[in-house]
């Protein structure tokens, strides 16, 4: 039986100040914060608190430290997943990672949104939309990530967008290494 709070997807709620939640965003930044006091090159220190913390986690999974989100159970994330430091990611609702999915550093995926009618903020009230990012995509340093990304992209900027498609032709864009 699943006792966590469920937060409402695309209507307002009262997410702001209740308990529920702030209990469940406690849980969640008492997990990060141990992940980000690891060894930078305890992988598997890292994994173990990754199971803990995620909702679902693919196969060579890399969240460079420090990460913080406030949920955990809210992300998924695909085979092959990095993102480099200072990921963060406000999962009031589901944000879904396919696989090979490249994050540059210093990037936000959020998805709050407040009301911009000051009574409904007053009455503490928020929403959450989903996010997802397709397979194959990369999302540039410094992107804050609040709309769903497609696969096959590169996506850049605040607000994040899609730059431009990942073609055969990247395939060819740099020399190959021949080793020494």
């Amino acid at each position: 039986m699943n006792d966590k709070p469920v937060v409402p997807i695309n209507c307002l709620f009262q997410g702001c100040y209740n308990p529920a939640f702030e209990a469940e965003i406690s849980k969640c930044k008492d997990k990060c914060y141990k992940y980000n006091q690891l060894n930078p090159n305890d992988r598997e220190a890292q994994r173990r608190i990754l199971a803990e913390l995620l909702g679902q986690m693919g196969g060579n999974v890399i969240f460079t430290p420090p990460f913080w989100c406030d949920y955990g159970y809210n992300i998924s994330v695909g085979d092959y997943f990095y993102s480099n430091h200072n990921l963060i990611i406000t999962d009031g609702a589901r944000v879904t990672f396919g696989n090979h999915v490249f994050i540059a550093p210093n990037c936000c995926f959020t998805t709050a949104g407040h009301p911009v009618d000051p009574e409904q903020r007053k009455a503490r009230l928020e929403i959450a939309w989903p996010i997802t990012i397709g397979d194959n995509s990369i999302i540039g340093t410094g992107s804050v990530v609040s709309k769903s990304i497609p696969a096959n992209v590169v996506a850049v900027g605040v607000p994040c967008r899609v730059m431009r498609e990942i073609t055969e032709a990247d395939k060819y864009r740099y020399p190959l290494h021949q080793g020494s």
